[in-house]
C-alpha cells in the first residue's frame, strides 16, 4: 500500500479496561494505519464473538494492554493486499483464524495452533493500528482484530474461500468457522481423534461444545452425551445427535454416577471440558475412564488447579491435555467443515444469531443468558 493512498476509515468496538469486571466496549470512528508487506486490508462482513473475546476484555490492565480492537472468528473481502503477499489478491472472499510462525517445530509438523509464538502472535497484538477519539488502540488480536467494519489482517490469519463461499450471505454464517467451530469439531474429530467405540462427554453446550456433538455423531460415536444447565440446548444436542444429555441443574445423583450409569460403568473415554469451570472439570476428570482423555478447551481461572494423585494417573492410564484451535491447520480444516455443511452435517445455521455491529450490547446480554449460542455482528 502505497503511502499516498486515502487513508481508511471506519467504526470498531473499542474494548478498554473493565469497570468492576464487566465488558467495557464501545463502538467508535477509527482510522487505519496503513498495511505493510504481508499484510492485507479486509472489509469485513461479519464477526463472531467468542468466550476468548470476554475473557480478554476483562482481565486486568497490569497483564494485558488497553485500548484495543479484539474479535478472532472474521470473514470478509480484500480490498488492498501487500507488496509481499502471495496468496491473497484484492476482491477474494475470506476467512479469518489464527496465526502462526510457520518455522517452528509444531509448525513444521503441522501443528500450528500449538506454535511456540503463539501468544505474541495472537493474544498480544500491535500498537497504533486504529486511531480513534481517545488516541491510538491496538490490533493484530489473532492477527485480524476483527471487531471492525474495516481492518488490517495479517497474511497468515486468513483462508482464501473464494472458490467455495457461494455468496456474502454463506460468508457471514461461515465466520465463526475459524475458531469456535474449529475448536469444538477439531478436538474430537483431529486432536482426540474419535472412532466408533468412543464414550463422548461434552461439558459446556455452546458454540464450540455444540460442534464438539457434531464431530461426536460424524465420527459415530457410541456414546455421546452432552452437559449443560440451559434446557433448549440440551435439546439442540439431542437434535445434532447426543445420545444423552444432563441438566446441570437438575441432577438427582452426582453428575460423576450419571456419567458412568450412562457408559455401562467404565466412564468417558474422551471428557472435553468447554466451560472452563473448575468443579465440572474435577467431575469430568473423575468421569474419565481408563485411558480416557481429559481434554480442556474452556478458559479456567488464572490460578485454577487441579490436584494429581500420581499413583491413581499411572494406574488409570487417563491422560490430560489441552486443546488450542482443535489442533487444525485452518486452510486444511475450514474447506472441510464447509463441505459438512453442505452435507448437512454440520448445521450451523442452527445456533447462529445475527446482530447489526452497533446492537453488541444485546448480543453480549444474550449470549450470557443463554438464549444466544452463537452471536455473530454484521457490519
Amino acid at each position: 500500500m502505497a503511502s499516498s493512498e486515502v487513508p481508511v476509515t471506519g467504526r470498531a468496538i473499542i474494548t478498554n479496561e473493565a469497570v468492576d469486571g464487566q465488558v467495557n466496549w464501545k463502538l467508535e470512528d477509527v482510522t487505519l494505519r496503513e498495511i505493510g508487506p504481508k499484510e492485507l486490508l479486509v472489509r469485513m462482513v461479519a464477526t463472531g464473538i467468542c468466550h476468548t473475546d470476554i475473557v480478554f476484555s476483562t482481565w486486568p490492565a497490569q497483564m494485558i494492554q488497553y485500548p484495543k480492537v479484539l474479535g478472532h472468528e472474521g470473514s470478509g473481502y480484500v480490498e488492498r493486499v501487500g507488496s509481499e503477499v502471495t496468496t491473497i489478491k484484492v476482491g477474494d472472499a475470506v476467512l479469518c483464524s489464527f496465526q502462526s510462525c510457520s518455522s517452528c517445530e509444531s509448525c513444521l509438523e503441522k501443528h500450528p495452533s500449538f506454535c511456540d509464538q503463539f501468544t505474541p502472535l495472537n493474544y498480544i497484538g500491535e500498537d497504533n493500528v486504529f486511531q480513534h477519539s481517545a488516541g491510538a488502540a491496538r490490533g493484530a488480536f489473532f492477527g485480524q482484530s476483527s471487531f471492525a467494519s474495516h481492518t488490517v489482517v495479517k497474511e497468515a490469519s486468513v483462508v482464501n474461500v473464494s472458490f467455495i463461499v457461494k455468496d456474502e450471505e454463506e460468508l457471514k454464517l461461515f465466520c465463526p468457522l475459524g475458531c469456535g467451530i474449529q475448536s469444538g469439531m477439531g478436538t474430537i474429530e483431529n486432536l482426540a481423534g474419535a472412532t466408533e467405540k468412543d464414550s463422548v462427554v461434552i461439558l459446556g453446550l455452546g458454540g464450540v461444545g455444540l460442534s464438539g456433538i457434531m464431530a461426536a455423531k460424524i465420527q459415530n460415536c457410541k456414546t455421546i452425551i452432552g452437559i449443560d444447565r440451559f434446557p433448549a440446548r440440551l435439546e439442540l444436542a439431542t437434535s445434532f445427535g447426543a445420545t444423552h444429555v444432563i441438566n446441570t441443574t437438575d441432577v438427582k445423583e452426582d453428575l460423576v454416577a450419571q456419567i458412568k450409569a450412562l457408559t455401562g460403568g467404565s466412564g468417558a473415554s474422551i471428557t472435553v471440558d468447554t466451560t472452563g469451570h473448575m468443579p465440572l472439570i474435577t467431575d469430568g476428570l473423575e468421569a474419565t475412564g481408563s485411558r480416557g482423555q481429559m481434554i480442556f478447551v474452556g478458559v479456567p481461572p488464572l490460578d485454577g488447579t487441579l490436584p494429581v494423585h500420581i499413583i491413581s494417573y499411572m494406574q488409570s492410564g487417563k491422560i490430560l491435555r489441552g486443546s488450542i484451535e482443535g489442533d487444525v491447520t485452518p486452510s486444511i480444516y475450514i474447506p472441510r467443515m464447509i463441505q459438512w455443511f453442505r452435507e448437512g452435517k454440520l448445521p450451523i445455521d442452527k445456533i447462529v444469531k445475527f446482530y447489526p455491529a452497533e446492537s453488541y450490547e444485546t448480543a453480549l446480554a444474550d449470549m450470557k443468558n443463554g438464549s444466544t449460542i452463537k452471536p455473530v455482528l454484521i457490519w
